[in-house]
C-alpha cells in the first residue's frame, strides 16, 4: 500500500484525502490547527501543528511517503516553499494542487492590491462600513489604519481567530465567526444587514467562493478591494 502525505486543511486537501483514502492508499494529512483536523474525513491519520523547514524535513523523512501533495492555501507561500524544498532534498515526488483562479469579467471592476498593508492604505481613502474577509491574522493591520467602529471581520469560528480580533481592538459585535464558503444570497444578506460600503477579500478561487462574494457586492455598488495571490518566491 502506497503512503501519501498531504499538506493542507483546505477544501482541496480534504477532497484529496477522501479520494485517495477511498482508492486504498494510506493517507496522512498535515494541518496547522485542531480545527482543520476536525474537518477531515473521519479516521484520517493526521499531524496537527505548524512545522518550520527543519521540522518539516525530519517529519517527511520519518514518514517516508511515496509522494507528497501540497494542498495548502494559495496564500501560504512560505509553507509551499518549505514543502517543495524538503521534498527536493529528500528525493520525494512533490505535487502542487492549487485551486483555479476565477477569470470572471468582474475582475476588472475590483481594486487589486498586493497585500494587507496596501489594502489598509486603500481603506483610509474610503467611507462607510467595511467587511474584512481576509482572515484573522492581519486584522491588526486594518485596525491600525482605520477606526475599528467601521470594521466588521468574518473569520473562522475558532478561539484563536476571535482572540486575534479582540486583541486588535475590534468590538465583539463586529466579529462574525463562520465557516465558509458562503452562497451569494448569504453574502448579499450580510452586506445589506451591515450596510457595507467596502469589502476586502483575497482571490480565493472558485472553490473558495470568490465570485459569490464579489458579484453581489458589485451589484450593490460596494467597492471591492482584492488582495491578489502572491507569486512564488515572494
Amino acid at each position: 500500500m502506497s503512503r501519501i502525505l498531504i499538506f493542507g486543511g483546505t477544501v482541496e486537501g480534504r477532497q484529496w484525502a477522501e479520494r485517495l483514502g477511498a482508492s486504498g492508499s494510506e493517507v496522512v494529512v498535515s494541518v496547522t490547527s485542531e480545527y482543520a483536523r476536525r474537518l477531515l474525513p473521519p479516521a484520517t491519520s493526521c499531524h496537527v501543528g505548524v512545522l518550520d523547514r527543519s521540522e518539516m524535513g525530519r517529519y517527511i523523512a520519518a514518514l517516508s511517503p511515496e509522494r507528497v501533495i501540497d494542498a495548502t492555501h494559495p496564500y501560504a507561500v512560505r509553507a509551499t516553499e518549505n514543502i517543495k524544498a524538503c521534498c527536493g532534498a529528500l528525493g520525494i515526488p512533490y505535487e502542487r494542487v492549487e485551486r483555479p483562479v476565477s477569470e470572471g469579467a468582474w475582475r476588472q471592476d475590483v481594486e487589486h492590491v498586493a497585500d494587507a498593508a496596501a489594502a489598509a492604505q486603500s481603506l483610509m481613502r474610503t467611507e462607510g462600513n467595511v467587511l474584512l474577509t481576509t482572515g484573522s491574522k492581519t486584522i491588526q493591520t486594518y485596525t491600525r489604519a482605520v477606526d475599528s467602529s467601521r470594521l466588521w471581520a468574518r473569520v473562522l469560528p475558532t478561539v484563536q481567530a476571535i482572540t486575534l480580533c479582540d486583541n486588535a481592538g475590534l468590538p465583539s459585535s463586529h466579529i462574525i465567526a463562520m465557516q465558509g464558503p458562503f452562497t451569494a444570497a448569504l453574502n448579499a444578506a450580510l452586506y445589506d444587514q451591515l450596510a457595507v460600503r467596502t469589502v476586502v477579500t483575497k482571490d480565493s478561487g472558485l472553490s473558495g467562493g470568490v465570485e459569490e462574494k464579489v458579484i453581489p457586492a458589485l451589484e450593490r455598488d460596494i467597492h471591492v478591494i482584492m488582495i491578489d495571490r502572491p507569486k512564488e518566491g515572494q
